[in-house]
């Protein structure tokens, strides 16, 4: 594999672990969309850090549209959602792909970079 591209999956990589992180320390165990809700710096650093996954993966793509991630169309339509439609945000989605994609990205870049 190209070493640009591994870099850009240690950046995807390193952003999930901050992502699962930041769950953890603002959220505990009480991990709802209403708690996600009530912390404003939660909600803006998880949301760039999904600006850096859909950067990355934007960039991962350009080299390499084969790569297999099952998302990247997603993910980088959130990116761009994030960073251009700033006032248009939706939390919803937002919490929704933290609860069903997360995880599987997650698995997805481990593999890779095995």
């Amino acid at each position: 594999m190209d070493i640009e591209i591994k870099k850009y999956l240690y950046d995807i990589q390193e952003s999930v672990s901050s992502i699962e992180n930041y769950l953890e320390v603002h959220l505990g165990q009480e991990r709802s969309f209403y708690a996600y809700m009530k912390n404003k710096m939660l909600r803006r650093a998880v949301e760039r850090e999904f600006e850096i996954i859909g950067e990355a993966m934007t960039r991962i793509n350009k080299l390499n549209q084969h790569i297999p991630i099952s998302s990247k169309q997603h993910i980088i339509g959130m990116r761009n959602r994030v960073i251009h439609g700033y006032d248009k945000i939706d939390d919803e989605i937002i919490w929704g792909t933290i609860v069903r994609h997360l995880s599987v990205l997650k698995n997805e870049i481990d593999r890779l970079l095995e």
